[in-house]
């Protein structure tokens, strides 16, 4: 199945994107069916050839989310923005403390105390 996504290229923390059409589940170095612009999150501007993108997309190539949210907001493409899910670390709650009352409970003398 064929996608519309984002692959990475710049270097570090100066990153660029350019849109592309490729296997769904390749890996991002593998050579992409079609370039079909750039993204520079730095600058916020995404360049792209808008003819191209709508006929990947009547073809059946399913934008990845953020590239989605991207299309929208450029007005490549009509419709409201999807939601993006992050995956969040599991938090794990502590059980809460037992308050015991040992007020109530007489203490004998005839107990030997531990040395």
């Amino acid at each position: 199945m064929l996608a519309i996504k984002l692959q990475k290229i710049g270097r570090k923390h100066q990153p660029s994107f350019r849109l592309v059409v490729a296997e769904k589940r390749s890996k991002l170095i593998a050579p992409p069916v079609e370039d079909l612009g750039n993204y520079q999150p730095a600058l916020k501007t995404l360049i792209c050839n808008r003819d191209r993108v709508l006929h990947w997309l009547k073809v059946g190539a399913q934008p990845t989310t953020t590239v989605h949210n991207l299309l929208v907001k450029n007005g490549v493409i009509p419709g409201p923005k999807r939601l993006v899910r992050t995956k969040k670390p599991a938090v794990v709650e502590a059980p809460a403390p037992t308050a015991v009352n040992n007020a109530s409970a007489p203490v004998s003398a005839e107990e030997p105390q531990a040395a």
